[in-house]
């Protein structure tokens, strides 16, 4: 197989019709075109080049090469042309899973920020507690809350949910031993989060349980009983107050899963460096080791 350096020294020469012009143009000796010449020569078994004293016309068989080569150097334009044009300009479509806390209160709010950078890419977000199933399509990217065990996806821990105990003003004002609770139902006894709220609470009462965190931040605003939230949430809330607890909360890895041949992707990879930084620049969030992608 023939060196594809040394025909594009040939090309080159094809066009300008003199070694002088043609080192000039690559930033070389006259001496390191001749050898790449004479290299392409060798590997083809053709004699491409009359050498005369003052020139290298073409012979025949180099004027042939070099119709063919010309058709090679405009394709290989061609994908450089469009390499830039997807740098430049990204467009596409790319589907992100999330837990709908980390939707809702990271990523939303710079999804203005990523149209004003790429205007034609589209996000499509999905807030869900499940977890989408990548090998199926239903995203392209997932934000997960545990790591992904998929042996195929490439993943990267990029944050921490941490929890605290909230409540409004008023029951803050209670003595303890009088606060109620609300929680998740007991399908979600095993999240480190409800788990913590029961070792807290001990036989206080739970009197109200929503399967969503935003239905349990409205009970919680209207007094209804403490309540544990991620800290991005509650911290944030002027409606409620952090609660003295008797151990710190929870906290829980955020893992970013895609599958290899969606990371080379440029729209796919903008997105990934989109909610990175949206995690990153989260205080509340950031935190912990960063790991490098992982196969």
């Amino acid at each position: 197989m023939f060196d594809w350096q040394d025909l594009y020294f040939f090309t080159v020469l094809a066009r300008t019709q003199s070694l002088s012009a043609a080192a000039r143009e690559l930033g070389v000796e006259h001496a390191t075109v001749g050898r790449r010449i004479d290299a392409l020569e060798k590997a083809l078994g053709l004699r491409l080049v009359d050498r005369l004293p003052r020139s290298r016309p073409l012979t025949h068989d180099g004027r042939t090469l070099a119709a063919l080569a010309e058709r090679m150097g405009n394709l290989a334009m061609d994908v450089e042309r469009l390499s830039r044009k997807v740098s430049i300009a990204l467009a596409g479509t790319v589907k992100v899973s999330a837990p709908p806390s980390i939707a809702t209160h990271c990523i939303m709010p710079g999804i203005a920020r990523l149209r004003t950078l790429h205007p034609g890419l589209n996000i499509v977000l999905l807030p869900s507690t499940t977890l989408a199933a990548l090998d199926k399509g239903e995203a392209d990217i997932a934000i997960r809350t545990v790591r992904p065990e998929e042996n195929a996806l490439v993943r990267r821990k990029i944050g921490l949910v941490r929890f605290g105990l909230y409540g409004a003003p008023s029951l803050r004002a209670l003595p303890p031993d009088q606060w109620t609770f609300i929680a998740y139902d007991q399908s979600r006894d095993h999240l480190p989060q409800q788990a913590w709220l029961h070792q807290l609470r001990g036989s206080r009462p739970v009197v109200f349980a929503a399967t969503d965190l935003a239905s349990q931040q409205m009970a919680a605003r209207l007094n209804v009983g403490a309540v544990v939230l991620p800290t991005m949430i509650g911290d944030h809330d002027a409606s409620l107050v952090r609660l003295p607890a008797d151990s710190a909360g929870p906290t829980r890895e955020i893992w970013m899963a895609v599958y290899p041949d969606l990371r080379s992707s440029p729209p796919v990879k903008a997105v990934m460096d989109f909610l990175v930084e949206c995690i990153q620049t989260e205080p509340l969030l950031a935190g912990g080791q960063t790991l490098p992608d992982s196969e």
